[in-house]
């Protein structure tokens, strides 16, 4: 996997850094407070999620923003009919232009199997927001803050944020966040569920590796299957899930990481996993 450390770093949309089973993925336009709306970015996140996918020895990933905001989601200059963005003159281009744009976004975060932790690190706004939504774990630094802000541009999510929003915090909080488009601290996030855990600034990036490493210390065929079954499960009936669960489970029973952490637990040591 690629690291985009070279001379012309500070170009890319997004930064990449391997420590072990970890990926830290870093969005990269701190000037322009890291919009994801821009195609370049939009190309680099899905290449570098689906050749993480594809690499069984990444076990997890942190997504982050550099500079202080996290994603300040779509950019304003671009939102003009034909100044580049989404919108063009033509409604049917605009709708061309989101299917094979932004929402390339969701359908991927939705279909990965990798775990990924969003560690929002400034303000996440309208698909900035999604895009935190979008990762399976959120944890906040206390400046972070978030809005589906989209109804104050007289626009709608157009990258999933009403699929989304209902399913992490529920229908009448969501409601009330997307209908007003009001911004929330971190703290209101964490009261709602929208994070799971809020920290200082300068903890955030050490708080989310925590996390990872406790993740990645799983096998990784274990934890991936774990993340299908949690997604699915987000539509599908239990009589399918139990279903996929019935296949999975004979999968996981096969791989040598499951007798390993059965031999690890009866000679009282730690397991030792090779994604086996």
């Amino acid at each position: 996997m690629s690291n985009d450390k070279g001379s012309d770093a500070n170009a890319a949309p997004i930064l990449t850094s391997r420590d072990g089973a970890v990926l830290t993925v870093t969005l990269n336009m701190p000037d322009r407070r890291n919009p994801i709306s821009d195609p370049a970015m939009v190309d680099a996140l899905c290449a570098l999620f689906e050749e993480a996918e594809r690499d069984l020895s990444v076990h997890v990933a942190i997504l982050t923003g550099a500079g202080s905001a996290f994603s300040s989601g779509g950019d304003l200059n671009a939102m003009r009919p034909d100044a580049g963005g989404l919108r063009a003159s033509l409604p049917a281009q605009t709708r061309r232009n989101y299917r094979a744009g932004i929402q390339r976004l969701p359908l991927l975060f939705q279909a990965l199997e990798l775990p990924v932790i969003a560690a929002v690190n400034g303000p996440a706004m309208g698909a900035g927001c999604d895009l935190a939504l979008m990762c399976d774990v959120r944890i906040a630094a206390q400046s972070a803050r978030f809005a589906e802000s989209f109804v104050k541009l007289g626009i709608i999510s157009g990258d999933g944020g009403a699929w989304l929003l209902p399913r992490i915090i529920g229908f009448s909080k969501a409601s009330e966040l997307a209908l007003t488009g009001e911004t929330i601290d971190a703290e209101e996030a964490l009261r709602i569920g929208l994070v799971s855990e809020v920290v200082p600034d300068g903890d955030l990036l050490a708080a989310a590796r925590k996390v990872a490493d406790r993740i990645a210390a799983n096998p990784p065929h274990a934890t991936r299957m774990t993340k299908r079954l949690l997604r699915a499960a987000q539509t599908a009936e239990l009589n399918q899930i139990m279903e996929m669960a019935g296949a999975m489970q004979a999968l996981a029973h096969a791989t040598a990481d499951h007798d390993e952490a059965i031999d690890a637990f009866f000679e009282r040591r730690a397991p030792n996993f090779k994604g086996d």
